[in-house]
């Protein structure tokens, strides 16, 4: 036990173990045994082996791929907008900072006698942005509908 300084291992969540504690003697679980555990009594390491897994085999791996590979997205968001971007970073809640965006839509104006006129094609070009899901408020049994 000369030696205790920690060593990080790098995983979607920074761990630190130490060096007294051999690899060997870390445990080994499948994803299935920790999706079916709750996530209080995961440890931190089963916590970040979860994590990992999410990342590499769920849908989150599409944004992974993506901010590896530097290719573009096309995220369609509220209004019938859709943005086309680089992804830069994320995290597990979908918040996501992006790059080189180009936002596209579609306008039907109207004419002079008040029908609806031909669609327009319209875009613009924004150089960062951040991107977060919104959810409506959870309805709750104290406030009615």
């Amino acid at each position: 036990m000369a030696d205790t300084k920690p060593i990080e291992y790098e995983s979607s969540r920074r761990m630190l173990l130490s060096r007294a504690t051999p690899p060997l003697l870390i445990p080994s679980f499948s994803s299935r045994e920790l999706l079916t555990k709750p996530r209080n009594e995961l440890t931190e390491y089963e916590i970040a082996q979860l994590e990992e897994h999410e990342f590499s085999a769920g849908p989150l791996s599409i944004l992974q791929t993506a901010v590896r590979s530097h290719v573009q997205v096309l995220i369609s968001i509220r209004n019938n907008r859709k943005l086309l971007a680089r992804v830069k970073a994320f995290d597990r809640h979908c918040n996501m900072v992006l790059e080189n965006v180009k936002e596209m839509w579609t306008e039907t104006p109207r004419l002079a006698d008040g029908k609806k006129g031909r669609p327009v094609n319209k875009d613009r070009f924004i150089s960062k942005m951040y991107v977060w899901p919104s959810v409506p408020p959870r309805a709750t049994s104290s406030f009615p509908c």
